[in-house]
């Protein structure tokens, strides 16, 4: 039965790389992804934050939109997609946005780029076949949609990945957070986003498959740079307070409850220039002016026990007020941390709460996002 799911599993590129360099393989949203190199998590997580980690995301899904008529007519097509302000977007710049469903839950969470005469998105792995499904199906009009599967996306990531890149590619030195640029190496275009999901300053650059390992080697060669599988890919992003789809995000939960309400600009809310005309309006717009009734919070269990995905959460009466999404240890912070959900009541900083774990209530605070200092470079 191990075997026949194996075979089912998708191999990255990089594959034989990943192999060759101690990753322990393991299934991740159909691929077959490295979880920890001979380091471990521990030594990879704090080496993405004082030095530069390389993290393979090629099982994200790429996706280009060429408009058919101006850019103009696709920017406020896909605005009809998600409540994010897609038209206000500059030239060489990116943005966070949300897919939503007509009851104002979250059907992925995604990147997208103004490249001048297209947009750029990226998706992730678990969602990619629908979002491309969904888009094919709303903005054929406007859009030709086109899925990238001749490319591989790596992640350079923490303080010095700057003067690892810039060695390789000098230009990216003047980038800032959410930049995007197409900047050559050894004849091939490199497509290159200044962005990441590890709360540190760094880059996601998409590379031809054809020179995907070339390039993979080339940075490994850097001495800052080492590479840095799923398992710290985790704790980084939960350090730095961001959700992870399927999780902390998922077609029940709105962008309001989930405290991405930054994610929706002035013009999309109520009495901005393109106000609504998203799926779920009525309820994210709701709950914009009135507050939601559960909020995403930051949670320190006191002591050293983690509490994981799916632990209750309770007042100090016992009556329960929500449940964890994410959790684990933070090795920058050094203890436990997680992320969850909890009555608006509770959504508190030092809110005093209970986590059932094993059977026992052990106590829990709320606390701020991120747990960990962002480092992004403005």
């Amino acid at each position: 039965m191990e075997a026949a799911l194996a075979e089912e599993l998708f191999r990255l590129g990089l594959h034989d790389l990943h192999v060759s360099l101690g990753g322990k393989m393991v299934p991740f949203a159909g691929y077959e992804m490295p979880v920890q190199y001979p380091a471990g998590v521990m030594k990879e997580h704090l080496h993405t934050r004082s030095a530069a980690g390389l993290f393979d995301v090629s099982h994200m899904g790429q996706v280009i939109l060429r408009p058919r008529g101006s850019y103009e007519a696709l920017a406020l097509a896909f605005e009809t997609l998600m409540p994010v302000d897609v038209l206000g977007v500059a030239e060489g710049r990116q943005r966070y946005g949300l897919f939503t469903n007509e009851t104002g839950g979250i059907l992925d969470d995604l990147m997208f780029a103004n490249r001048g005469d297209h947009i750029f998105v990226v998706v992730n792995a678990a969602c990619k076949s629908a979002d491309l499904a969904h888009m094919q199906a709303h903005l054929s009009d406007d859009a030709e949609v086109i899925a990238v599967t001749d490319r591989g996306l790596l992640a350079l990531q923490g303080p010095l990945a700057e003067a690892a890149l810039a060695r390789l590619i000098p230009g990216v030195a003047a980038m800032r957070f959410m930049d995007v640029a197409i900047l050559p190496w050894q004849g091939v275009d490199l497509w290159i986003s200044r962005s990441g999901y590890t709360g540190e300053d760094g880059y996601e650059i998409s590379v031809p498959d054809a020179r995907l390992r070339g390039f993979a080697e080339a940075l490994l060669d850097q001495p800052e740079v080492m590479p840095i599988g799923l398992g710290a890919r985790d704790s980084l992003r939960l350090e730095a307070g961001l959700c992870l789809y399927g999780h902390d995000i998922d077609t029940t939960t709105s962008p309001v409850e989930a405290g991405l309400t930054w994610a929706i600009q002035k013009a999309r809310r109520a009495g901005g220039a393109r106000a609504g005309g998203f799926p779920g309006a009525a309820r994210i717009l709701q709950e914009l002016a009135d507050g939601p009734d559960r909020k995403r919070v930051g949670l320190r269990p006191e002591g050293r026990a983690p509490m994981r995905e799916h632990t209750d959460l309770f007042s100090p009466d016992g009556t329960p007020v929500g449940e964890v999404t994410s959790g684990g240890f933070g090795p920058s912070v050094g203890g436990p941390i997680a992320i969850g959900y909890v009555a608006r009541a509770f959504a508190t900083p030092d809110a005093g709460l209970e986590g059932e774990v094993r059977g026992k209530r052990l106590p829990v605070t709320v606390a701020d996002m991120p747990f960990h200092p962002t480092t992004y470079k403005r």
